[in-house]
């Protein structure tokens, strides 16, 4: 019996051995767990955030240029704000954003308060003149005149005899015109005054071009989702609107005579139409001046007259911004060569045109120009 007690506490001790060696390797396995989480360097990073702020314009686009890209890239997070571009250019020239993106290209003021910055057309787009007017479909005869004298209050009703004469098939209503426009500093507004400034000596006179104007009549909207928000909720309205924002809201769009004479809606072919026949010829480099580019009122018979780029805008030298780091400059130069090469697949899809051949070289030379305390940044 003494024997068989002694063999028990052999056992027992045996088995109380094999449980502290047990515990012992689980504590070394925690330990060793813990010790490469909290030791060992990270494998995961914090992803590097991009932040933007600017245009409406081309917002449906790079919005989807962003979500795509981070897919991608799960390693960096794209922050844009679409503000319009006069609150773009002025972060830009306050070191608050790492880009910008605008309709209107900078001028010599600009210029002198972002040096050295460079612009980088992204895509290409056209402003439509959005009505609502019941039983009225789309494809109203508008010319730029005509337009001009809506927006500066010399034509006032629906039926007006300029507008009526334009429309012979249509029984316009007798109806007071509700004009809507920016409330913001905008590219839009920049690229529509610029259209009207061109197709109205009166206009042009009085008004001008400019991101931000003094309208004559009508009421204003923040961006170009409130213009189309105003126009489409309200009847005997028109105001102008980026073409992907009318097609988002099936707004009814007017049919705007060229310089050829041709009735033309606002359509992907339409631009392309116009950006061949006119960003065909010399362009800057994206050092240059930009003011005096425009694709308005191209010269072919089908093309639509209010075209215009839109650009993103940097600094060459990123190390100005405060807060930028090598690797978050070089996270920037890499997403702007994906966004003028691979995110240009996404433009057809929304109503913008791919960018030419010529314009994206242009737009490699200029990142590839793009430097941190002097060094050129890896593009990919």
């Amino acid at each position: 019996m003494g024997e068989k007690r002694k063999m028990s506490n052999q056992q027992k001790g045996k088995i109380n051995n094999r449980i502290i060696i047990v515990i012992a390797a689980a504590i070394v396995v925690v330990a060793g767990i813990f010790g490469y989480m909290y030791l060992s360097p990270q494998t995961s990073k914090t992803p590097e955030t991009l932040t933007g702020s600017g245009a409406t314009f081309p917002y449906p686009l790079l919005d989807t240029m962003i979500k795509q890209y981070q897919t991608q890239k799960t390693n960096v997070l794209i922050n844009y704000q679409s503000i319009g571009s006069g609150g773009g250019i002025s972060a830009l020239e306050g070191k608050t954003v790492d880009f910008a993106a605008s309709d209107a290209p900078l001028g010599a003021a600009d210029m002198a308060k972002a040096p050295n910055s460079l612009h980088i057309p992204e895509t290409i787009g056209a402003v439509t003149l959005a009505y609502s007017l019941p039983n009225i479909p789309a494809g109203l005869h508008l010319t730029g005149k005509v337009i001009a004298d809506i927006f500066s209050g010399n034509v006032t009703m629906w039926n007006d005899p300029e507008i009526q004469a334009l429309n012979s098939n249509v029984t316009l209503p007798a109806k007071s015109i509700l004009v809507v426009h920016r409330s913001d500093g905008s590219g839009t507004t920049f690229i529509f005054t610029g259209y009207l400034t061109l197709s109205s000596i009166a206009w042009k006179s009085a008004i001008g071009q400019g991101k931000t104007v003094a309208w004559p009549v009508g009421i204003g909207a923040n961006g170009n989702t409130g213009v189309a928000s105003v126009v489409q909720g309200t009847q005997d309205t028109i105001g102008y609107v980026e073409l992907a924002y009318a097609l988002q809201n099936k707004m009814t769009v007017a049919a705007i005579q060229n310089p050829a004479g041709n009735w033309i809606l606002p359509t992907l072919n339409s631009i392309q139409i116009a950006v061949q026949s006119a960003a065909s010829g010399g362009l800057p480099a994206g050092s240059g001046d930009w003011s005096g580019v425009n694709l308005l009122n191209a010269p072919d018979s089908q093309a639509y007259p209010i075209v215009s780029f839109t650009y993103l805008l940097v600094y060459k030298e990123l190390n100005v911004i405060p807060g930028m780091t090598q690797t978050k400059a070089t996270s920037l130069v890499q997403f702007l060569w994906w966004v003028v090469h691979d995110g240009q697949q996404n433009a057809p899809a929304l109503a913008y045109v791919q960018l030419p051949a010529n314009v994206v070289q242009i737009d490699e030379a200029s990142i590839k120009s793009i430097t941190f305390n002097g060094q050129q940044l890896p593009t990919s």
